[in-house]
């Protein structure tokens, strides 16, 4: 078994001193003078293969600058990378566990090295600011040290245990699946991208990764990686393009043997209802493993302390400006505190610096027009579903520059069947609701089809005990924001319409990619 120390998450980098926010702007400087501007072509088989039409991305905060560009893949470059990868199969599902730990070890080590690279990218491309861009590649390089040694329990006859019996040797073989779909978002383009196609392939399997559009720079990036610590040709087959033409395609496939998605309810909805369906010549049922996103609440009791409640709102609701699947939408506040902890938060929220991620500013722009143009009509009825009480706009602007800037917004009394309150906005907008007490707290917050993340500030024991046991989410976090589940610690996933509670970053995460073989020898 190869020989690591224990797993340890990585720490985070302390902004505060001059030092590091000086290290991060040369990281910038050496992006854009390095990377800015770069092709990423498609890697299939090994080869790097150019195609007709090309993918932009935009800097969200100034959306005249293009970042970069990828290859289009097409549907006849997606059945050539189906094709290769089960040839790359045969031969990568044989290699040793350690061997394949290593690649995600090695991977591990160049990310580290060029962790402020990925960070700089980061905040040009999607638009995050110092600490989020630093907080995500610090999970990406926790997946590969963490899946690595997760992978060393699942190695070998006899890895899962079985009772003994009289004459007889039984034992169970975890064996890999075969060759899968991997679809990734854009919010999280280097820590979800990774984890999600470094799980399956650790455990064996070959893996064809369709990054999100907007976000094709970082994956390039991150792919480099993975090939640069030996993956084997075939085993990791870059292809970004549009899902609705690829993705379909592949998710549709005959030969497809599983699909790992993070992304919106109707999308996953829809793949899994296309996987479900048996297509000519298929031997399996279709794995999927998903996560869909979550309308996120934390309940604020008249116990709570509301200095750390107000603090855990501002940084679970505005963190990447919203613009995440466990990020707090929903304040569920008891009607003895409402007005003191919205007050409070109003204020607090009136600091939020305004800008670009290179700029480290506390909410800058979200992804794209299409975000841009949803959140901006969820704003134009907020007037009529509660009391606007700070921001409600969507500038578009920022220091005469085009962007997706949409004002961090906070909406009071907001009835728990509106719109505001039931469905995922993904923007730096707050829903306040008001409850008569910590029971009808507690139902307004199960009042959703969502169970991902929640959270309870509260000093009540009991009360906390309660939501233990009701609170109807995957991840649930008391008196402390309700975002940032570190790799091994929280395992990330939620139920209902929140996906399949896989559990990434969990002990069990691996077995959603290998199926279980009994072999009895009479002796």
């Amino acid at each position: 078994m190869i020989k690591v120390q224990d797993y340890r998450p990585q720490a985070f980098t302390d902004f505060t001193k001059e030092e590091n926010v000086q290290a991060y702007r040369a990281a910038l400087q050496k992006v854009r003078a390095e990377l800015l501007g770069k092709h990423y072509p498609l890697v299939i088989d090994g080869e790097r293969v150019d195609t007709a039409e090309k993918l932009t991305s935009l800097n969200p905060c100034d959306t005249n600058e293009a970042v970069g560009t990828t290859a289009k893949a097409t549907i006849e470059d997606a059945e050539r990378a189906l094709q290769g990868a089960w040839k790359a199969f045969d031969s990568w599902k044989k290699w040793d566990m350690d061997a394949r730990a290593r690649i995600l070890l090695k991977a591990s080590a160049i990310l580290k090295r060029r962790r402020l690279e990925a960070c700089a990218l980061m905040s040009i491309e999607v638009g995050k600011n110092y600490a989020e861009a630093d907080v995500e590649v610090a999970e990406a390089i926790d997946f590969l040290e963490y899946y690595a040694r997760s992978a060393m329990k699942y190695s070998g006859f006899g890895s899962s245990e079985t009772t003994w019996f009289e004459g007889e040797e039984n034992g169970l073989m975890s064996i890999p699946l075969g060759v899968g779909v991997s679809i990734s978002p854009w919010n999280f383009p280097c820590a979800i991208y990774l984890g999600m196609l470094a799980a399956p392939i650790v455990a064996g399997n070959c893996v064809i990764a369709k990054p999100a559009e907007d976000a094709g720079l970082i994956a390039g990036f991150v792919s480099d990686i993975m090939y640069e610590a030996g993956l084997p040709a075939g085993v990791l087959q870059f292809l970004p393009g549009v899902g609705k033409e690829i993705g379909e395609y592949l998710t549709n496939h005959a030969k497809t043997r599983f699909i790992t998605f993070t992304g919106s309810r109707a999308v996953g909805l829809h793949i899994n209802e296309v996987a479900a369906k048996v297509q000519p010549g298929q031997k399996w049922i279709k794995r999927v493993i998903m996560e869909l996103g979550g309308k996120d609440a934390m309940i604020v009791d008249e116990t709570a302390d509301l200095e750390v409640a107000v603090t855990a709102a501002l940084q679970g609701a505005f963190g990447f400006n919203g613009q995440k699947c466990s990020a707090m939408s929903r304040l569920i506040v008891v009607d003895e505190v409402y007005d003191a902890v919205v007050g409070q938060l109003v204020e607090r929220a009136k600091g939020l610096k305004v800008g670009t991620g290179e700029d480290n500013a506390n909410v800058t722009a979200v992804v794209n027009e299409m975000s841009f143009n949803k959140i901006k009509g969820y704003l134009e009825r907020a007037p009529q579903e509660g009391q606007v009480l700070l921001g409600g706009g969507a500038p578009g602007t920022h220091d005469g520059k085009p962007g997706y800037f949409i004002d961090a917004t906070i909406v009071g009394d907001v009835k728990r069947e509106s719109p505001l309150a039931q469905e995922e906005i993904f923007g730096p907008v707050i829903s306040v609701l008001r409850a008569r007490d910590w029971q009808d707290a507690l139902d307004i917050a199960n009042s959703t089809e969502y169970g991902l993340t929640g959270g309870v500030c509260s000093n009540s024991r009991e009360r906390l005990e309660q939501a233990r046991a009701e609170f109807e989410v995957g991840n649930l976090y008391f008196n402390r924001k309700i975002t940032g589940a570190i790799v091994g610690v929280q395992p990330f996933g939620g139920y209902n319409m929140s996906g399949t509670d896989s559990k990434a970053g969990g002990p069990d995460y691996l077995a959603n990619f290998m199926q279980l073989k009994t072999v009895t020898e009479r002796w």
